[in-house]
């Protein structure tokens, strides 16, 4: 059985669900020739919003299935052994999260040191260009009884770092131990409690549901790392209106002035879309001259491309292939040498770098900064699982070479 798990964000993703459909198909036939077969699933975004398009175009899928039915597997399987293809794209009203274990076998280990932890699942913005109120649903929050459960089981299972996640992270407002309704900032200070989880993080935020508490929260919290994805798309208000965005450029220049004061090593990063419908040269100079100001650690930037069904899409004045393909190199390269300046400036500073798998030379092993880059030295591989001090001696595009200060 093979199940793409798939992302309707972008065009591009979507596109690829059918060529690797594609490519499954003839692994399925070559396997039915030597007396075998294969079943395919097609799981996730793409699933939940063209799931009539999959089951017409590719006829050697077997199950399509959203995001909200994962937990429902076992039942599909019985179904599918009994009627044929199953298609699955409700939005059931039990809790998927509720499929999973209180508690863990006592021997249970994680992969590596770091783990994800989702709390918040749906989007209520409607952002035009963003599908993803059609294919996760509205917001909701998971109570914090369940949330520390699950962190304590894979603390137990050898997590050092906990990122938790959601499509709008910091819009998390869950029941709490005393029934009272919670905020993330509430709940970062619990998970700090937990005396072996030593780092925390949390992705995706929306910056209008920045609360001063959070704010706070980085300033307070030890264990939250100095690093924070706050998506802006643009630095045009103009075309943050016709986004349906929360909120504007000032705002969000004001957010990351109260954030660098309490917090003053933090590390940006961000998403823009370039080539909006409607944008401008100017407009599009405003997001380099934010980007100017800001200086981002990193960022994921992306053209524009119109998902069916969304405002945009229906858009006037969509912008040629050749401007957004040139406004895109223009603003990635300003990216990237504020990414390659950061990792500059981190070389001679020591770092404390948690350890989860080895390089691809011998004796080489690979952790993360408070950062996330990747920081890769020689040592010995009982550093698994431990944070230590590292000094760093050198930076790549996408990583940093150091070397070991404190031992085991």
């Amino acid at each position: 059985m093979v199940i793409l798990n798939t992302c309707h964000i972008r065009e591009k993703a979507a596109e690829k669900v059918f060529s690797e459909i594609g490519r499954l198909r003839l692994i399925r036939e070559r396997r039915q020739q030597m007396g075998g077969d294969m079943i395919i699933g097609i799981a996730g975004c793409v699933a939940q919003a063209q799931g009539d398009e999959i089951i017409k175009r590719a006829p050697a899928v077997d199950m399509v299935f959203g995001p909200q039915t994962y937990q429902d597997l076992p039942q599909m399987l019985r179904k599918l052994s009994q009627k044929g293809r199953v298609i699955s794209l409700d939005f059931p009203e039990d809790d998927k999260f509720d499929y999973l274990p209180e508690k863990i076998h006592a021997n249970a280990r994680i992969q590596n040191s770091a783990a994800f932890l989702s709390i918040q699942e749906g989007c209520d913005k409607f952002c035009t260009y963003c599908v993803v109120p059609y294919t996760r649903g509205a917001e909701y929050s998971r109570p914090v009884q369940k949330i520390m459960t699950e962190a304590l089981n894979l603390v137990q299972a050898g997590a050092k770092e906990i990122t938790l996640l959601g499509q709008n992270v910091n819009a998390w407002h869950g029941e709490g131990w005393d029934g009272q309704e919670w905020e993330l900032a509430r709940l970062i200070r619990e998970l700090a409690e937990i005396d072996d989880l030593k780092r925390i993080r949390y992705t995706t935020s929306y910056p209008a549901e920045v609360t001063g508490e959070l704010l706070q929260t980085h300033g307070d919290v030890e264990k939250l790392m100095p690093y924070l994805h706050l998506p802006v798309q643009s630095g045009s208000n103009r075309i943050l209106k016709l986004m349906n965005r929360r909120h504007t450029a000032e705002d969000y220049r004001q957010t990351v002035e109260k954030l660098r004061k309490l917090r003053p090593d933090t590390a940006l990063s961000s998403d823009f879309i370039v080539g909006f419908p409607g944008e401008t040269d100017k407009d599009f100079q405003e997001t380099l001259n934010l980007v100017k100001e800001i200086e981002f650690f990193q960022a994921y930037s992306f053209k524009y491309s119109p998902r069916p069904g969304t405002p945009a899409a229906d858009m006037e004045n969509q912008i040629e292939e050749k401007v957004k393909a040139e406004r895109l190199a223009e603003l990635q390269k300003l990216l990237s040498s504020q990414t390659q300046q950061f990792n500059q400036n981190c070389i001679g500073k020591n770092m404390d770098v948690l350890f989860d798998h080895k390089g691809r030379k011998d004796g080489q092993i690979i952790g993360r900064s408070p950062y996330s880059q990747p920081v890769h030295i020689y040592g010995d591989e009982a550093l698994m699982g431990h944070i230590k001090k590292v000094k760093i001696t050198g930076a790549l595009p996408n990583s940093m070479s150091g070397e070991l200060i404190s031992e085991i």
